[in-house]
Parts: structure tokens; sequence; C-alpha cells
């Protein structure tokens, strides 16, 4: 009979700490989390985008195709959260590629299409992070220069690191 009771209470214990952990540690955890803007609806937006051939002196290359969303960011300050992707290897610049994945799924080392990197022009030059951070910047369309990307961020700033 003892036996039986330990068991009760062994059992009793458990789904108060699995009622704990389920319904009150999630809002907690929630409240620690500094960072508010994930999902980014930037990037998905972004990645609406179509090819058309298009030829300069060099030959035919795709040139993208904005969506109407994609055209009504132009100009405008955005925010988006990603990963730096250093142009020169340098640990300090200020110009590099941002990508929405990390490094091993980018669009030069991984799985990613060009619409998922930016090329970021910052303000003033800022330190290589390879954690996720968040960038704010003017987004400008190139259509023309097959050899620069197909989004850049220019006066940009680095709003620190993104904690997902």
């Amino acid at each position: 009979m003892t036996h039986h009771y330990k068991s009760y209470r062994f059992g009793a214990i458990t789904a108060a700490l699995i009622y704990f952990l389920i319904l009150v540690e999630p809002p907690a955890y929630g409240q620690h989390q500094p960072y508010s803007g994930i999902p980014s609806l930037v990037w998905p937006t972004l990645y609406d985008i179509k090819y058309k051939k298009a030829q300069d002196a060099l030959g035919v290359f795709d040139q993208p195709v904005f969506s109407e969303a994609v055209k009504k960011l132009e100009g405008k300050e955005i925010t988006l959260p990603g990963y730096m992707i250093p142009f020169e290897g340098t640990a300090h610049s200020k110009e590099f590629m941002f990508s929405s994945m990390p490094l091993n799924a980018c669009f030069f080392c991984g799985i990613g299409g060009p619409e998922t990197v930016v090329q970021v022009k910052m303000a003033k030059a800022t330190n290589y992070d390879d954690k996720p951070v968040e960038i704010k910047g003017r987004l400008k369309l190139n259509i023309d220069d097959p050899d620069q990307h197909f989004y850049i961020l220019e006066e940009s700033v680095n709003l620190g690191p993104v904690s997902w």
C-alpha cells in the first residue's frame, strides 16, 4: 500500500512540474526576448521577384522584375534581421552582404537565391558579427547593373544583435 502512495505522489509532482513548464514558462520566456520584429515581414516581400533576359555589352543576364509591393519600398527606410557576410574578409567594414539566412544557406554558399541577400552600405564602418543582427537603411532597387545586388541598403545602421 505504501508503494502505491509513493507512486501517486511522484505522479502528482510530475504533473505539477509539467503544468508549470507548459503554462507558466512560455510567457516568462517571451518577456525576455529583446527582438520583437520576428517574423520579419520585409524579407518575404523582397522574395517576390521574377526575371527577364536582358543584355548589355558583356552579354545576356537575368534582370530582376520587382513586384509592386517591392517597388513601394524603394527609397524607404526598412529594417531587416539577418546575417552579415563580409565582402573583403575583414572584421570592420562599411560595405558587406546581408543575408536572410545563415552563411551555410545563403545565396553564394548554399540554397538561397539572389533575392535573399542585400548589399549594405553603412553610414560608418561596423564590426562584423557572425550572429544575427538587425540592419536599418534606405532601400535602393537595382535593375541595370548585373555586377551589383538587386537590393541595396544605403545609409545603413547596425541596430545590434537579434535573439531569436
